[in-house]
């Protein structure tokens, strides 16, 4: 089965690292970021999709960021 992710994080090395970490994970990039103005909160914010392999079924009660 296939797990599918969008990671999210303000414009920081905090989404950098987020990234970085699925990807040590074994999560895949799944098509471009994207990056857009939060103007409720004055910040730029980050987006990444990813996706992952993964033996059994899918469970809407799984913890994709465990996987």
């Amino acid at each position: 089965m296939k797990l599918y992710r969008l990671l999210t994080e303000d414009d920081t090395s905090a989404f950098c690292h987020k990234v970085s970490l699925a990807l040590s994970k074994g999560w895949e990039l799944h098509g471009s970021p994207t990056y857009a103005f939060d103007a409720a909160r004055g910040v730029m914010r980050c987006g990444q999709a990813v996706v992952k392999e993964v033996p059994g079924d899918y469970h809407p009660e799984m913890k994709l960021g465990e996987q």
